[in-house]
């Protein structure tokens, strides 16, 4: 048995267990996949991540909002990763936990299959957390022109700047004022702020901001079809959903867990199979 996690907040509806345990499946292995919420456990989250690592676990997931917290309880081997300051893949069984972010290049794929080698172009993305870190330096691989950030934690936003100056990237990074003015001039509109997922109604970018763009992101994916990306498909902008880095993120770190690569078009057909699918659009 392959014992794996995830710990998060606000994790009931994740399709994660689902994911990982068809991964396994397919492939031929015993995955089990445990959601785990420290307020419902009443504990702590540092209690429940040791409560893994003593516990049997190969692996955790760890998702909003602890992908930066987890850092400095892990050895990062990649210097990216490190550069980006969060982790969502956490591996046990050396001296320390190792950690690694398959939502940058989870984000990548889902990119790429919706765009093919085309460039992002001058992006706008509201929030600078764990998963905006991981967005804005795969947009940087991406050959993304310029980024204009809006987080109200101006500190947040001015260490993700500076993290990706150092690290080398030639795209462009801006902290904006207001989501208007990180708006303009974009083509592409990115929310990684927790807008628009069950129990955080609402949207980062208001109908009228999308008007001249060209395709929308929303990390939330559940729901996968949020207020966000309702209004950017009205407007005329090819979206892609939450749900799409979902998929990829998790087919990465079923790998780091397992050493093994499940295809991923099996993989779709079983999670839709299961009602586990990517949900179409609703306009209405």
């Amino acid at each position: 048995m392959i014992r794996l996690g995830l710990i998060g907040d606000n994790i009931a509806r994740s399709k994660s267990p689902l994911l990982h345990r068809l991964a396994g499946r397919l492939c031929g292995l015993d995955v089990s996949y445990e959601p785990l919420i420290p307020a419902d456990l009443g504990r702590s989250f540092d209690e429940v991540f040791a409560d893994c690592a003593a516990g049997g676990f190969r692996g955790i997931n760890i998702t909003y909002p602890y992908k930066e917290k987890v850092t400095s309880r892990l050895d990062i081997p990649d210097g990216l990763t490190r550069a980006m300051g969060a982790c969502n893949t956490v591996l046990f069984g050396g001296e320390r936990p190792a950690g690694h972010n398959t939502d940058c290049s989870g984000f990548a794929a889902a990119f790429r299959a919706a765009f093919g080698p085309a460039s992002p172009g001058n992006v706008a993305m509201a929030g600078a957390g764990g998963v905006g870190k991981a967005i804005a330096f795969a947009l940087s691989s991406l050959g993304a022109r310029r980024l204009a950030l809006f987080e109200p934690d101006r500190g947040r936003a001015e260490a993700l700047a500076a993290s990706l100056r150092s690290s080398g990237s030639a795209m462009e990074t801006e902290i904006a004022t207001s989501i208007e003015a990180a708006s303009e001039g974009a083509g592409g509109f990115i929310n990684s702020t927790p807008l628009g997922m069950v129990g955080h109604p609402g949207t980062a970018f208001p109908p009228p901001l999308l008007a001249r763009g060209e395709w929308a992101f929303d990390a939330v994916y559940t729901p996968a079809d949020t207020e966000f990306l309702k209004g950017a498909a009205r407007a005329g902008l090819q979206t892609i959903s939450g749900y799409e880095l979902f998929f990829h993120q998790g087919i990465d770190a079923f790998r780091h867990f397992t050493g093994q690569s499940v295809d991923p078009a099996q993989l779709r057909a079983a999670l839709a199979d299961k009602g586990g699918g990517a949900p179409a659009l609703r306009l209405a």
